[in-house]
């Protein structure tokens, strides 16, 4: 163990006899709340599409899971998304992302 390593556990340590909740503690909080959010708002469909895409693109997952809760905190969300409203937009993301290289 290095000197940082037994600096970070004897931080945690404090905090946690202090009541206070760790990194780690806060990173599954908030990881908690986004899976709530997103079985409200996805129907079963689109939560195993979902977690097909993160199979295959952890990264574009993520893009689509922040974009879900933007629009569910805005209240732009009135139904349950279905998993062809889910496939729309993930298309939508994935053509934002492609770029033309055009030679010269």
């Amino acid at each position: 163990m290095n000197i940082d390593e037994i600096r970070r556990k004897k931080r945690e340590e404090l905090l946690r006899s202090l009541g206070q909740p760790t990194q780690e503690e806060l990173q599954k909080s908030v990881e908690e709340q986004r899976k709530a959010i997103l079985r409200q708002v996805l129907t079963k469909e689109a939560i195993e599409r979902l977690g097909r895409v993160r199979i295959a693109n952890p990264l574009l997952a993520e893009q689509i899971e922040v974009y879900l809760i933007q629009l569910y905190q805005a209240g732009q969300i009135r139904t349950q998304v279905t998993e062809e409203q889910l496939k729309s937009i993930l298309s939508m993301l994935v053509k934002k992302r492609d770029f033309k290289i055009m030679r010269r």
